[in-house]
């Protein structure tokens, strides 16, 4: 069975998403709606649709850092 695939993010995407999350920890939550709002008020892009995967990055980062924390705590 084949392993689904997703979109990979650009350098820049990544970039820009681990410098706000590492920036910024305690202004973003795992919720994508919530850190989409926070994102645009921070930065400043050419396009809504930039500013939208990079809140999603920052989400999964948000996400990984949680599941390890909760695999550490067991």
């Amino acid at each position: 069975m084949w392993a689904r695939m997703g979109n990979i993010k650009t350098r820049t995407i990544k970039r820009a998403g681990y410098k706000l999350a590492s920036t910024y920890p305690e202004l973003f939550a795992k919720d994508f709606a919530e850190n989409k709002k926070v994102v645009a008020q921070l930065m400043t892009a050419d396009s809504k649709k930039s500013l939208n995967k990079v809140a999603g990055y920052v989400t999964r980062i948000k996400r990984k850092e949680e599941r390890q924390e909760a695999v550490l705590d067991q």
